[in-house]
């Protein structure tokens, strides 16, 4: 099973913060999802319960006001060398965690790092003028494991911190909990779509209910697997088919092995782009009744002790955003960029 961290934060890295806020999945795009608001009423998962009738919730006006602050990391000395800014420019490179084997955000092609999120740390690395330099990871239990291991603390097989950390999905309720690590640097969003056969949906593309009868490919322990797994009290639970990568669930919709797939919707465009114009495969966003949250905003982390270098990071994007890069490398991947609520 991926992590939740994983799945979210890899766009399909929503479940590990779902798992946070106690929506109850255990990989983030199973956590990388937040947790559902509609459970109490629109308010945060962390809303209080006991207020009198009418109240206006501590959470709804705080989402940190029952948060208690954390120890503070304690670095040893092999996580402290070359965090800071100037010694990054003065040596010339900087490191980047990016998830591995996660087309189309990141892999390696042979030895050669490829992906949105590689093209994109790329460009943070040029705006300091430096060299990106590459530390590909897996996924953790959660997204706070995936930030620990490789943002402030390090592994206990003495794998160093790296200076930026790709795919941090952001959510206010979460980061104020996580206080050793600045969440900033948002360059998408990441949205929940599903991909359709055309010769089996002549006159549009399907929705959830469908898929009592439809087949319908997901990734394994994906958020797209809990929501049509639990869907309408499992009635499309049947119409389910399982593969262990989005990338192979794609596969199965260009073989004719289901009539649709879901998941994250870059995902799934990279699927189709690989597939070609000539698999007859669609795409769009129909309503997904009774999932709190279907799209997310993904940034970068850095270590909170290094903030001239986190807002250096913050600007790079914010120019890449502005002229159009971060949209120009997206297209390249066949991808349609999806702008971050900044």
């Amino acid at each position: 099973m991926r992590s939740t961290a994983g799945i979210w934060a890899k766009g399909g890295a929503l479940c590990a913060l779902l798992a946070v806020l106690g929506a109850g999945a255990a990989d983030p795009v199973k956590a990388q999802q937040p947790a559902d608001a509609a459970s109490d009423g629109g308010l945060s998962p962390f809303a209080v319960t006991n207020a009198p009738a009418g109240a206006p919730s501590t959470a709804k006006q705080d989402p940190c006001a029952d948060y208690i602050p954390q120890p503070k990391p304690q670095n040893a000395s092999r996580d402290i060398v070359g965090q800071d800014l100037d010694t990054i420019v003065e040596r010339g490179f900087m490191t980047f965690a990016v998830y591995d084997d996660f087309p189309p955000y990141s892999w390696q092609d042979g030895d050669t790092p490829t992906g949105v999120d590689v093209e994109i740390a790329r460009l943070i690395a040029d705006s300091i003028g430096v060299d990106a330099r590459f530390t590909f990871v897996m996924a953790g239990e959660n997204l706070e494991t995936d930030l620990r291991l490789n943002i402030w603390q390090g592994s206990a097989l003495n794998a160093p911190v790296v200076n930026v950390m790709m795919r941090v999905p952001y959510d206010s309720h979460f980061a104020c909990r996580v206080e050793q690590v600045v969440f900033n640097g948002q360059y998408a969003e990441e949205s929940i779509a599903i991909a359709y056969a055309d010769s089996d949906y002549p006159d549009g593309g399907p929705v959830p209910a469908y898929f009592r009868f439809d087949t319908v490919a997901v990734e394994n322990d994906s958020i797209s697997d809990f929501y049509l797994s639990g869907f309408a009290g499992g009635q499309t639970a049947a119409g389910v088919r399982r593969y262990p990568t989005m990338a192979e669930a794609m596969q199965a919709l260009a073989d004719g092995e289901v009539m649709a797939a879901m998941g994250p919707r870059a995902q799934l465009e990279y699927g189709i782009a690989q597939a070609g114009p000539d698999a007859g495969i669609s795409l769009h966003q129909p309503p997904l009744p009774g999932l709190a949250k279907s799209r997310w905003t993904l940034g970068t982390g850095e270590h909170f002790a290094y903030r001239p270098l986190a807002y250096t990071v913050d600007d790079a994007i914010a120019a890449g955003l502005q002229d159009g890069r971060i949209a120009a490398i997206f297209e390249s991947y066949g991808l349609t960029h999806q702008p971050p609520d900044r």
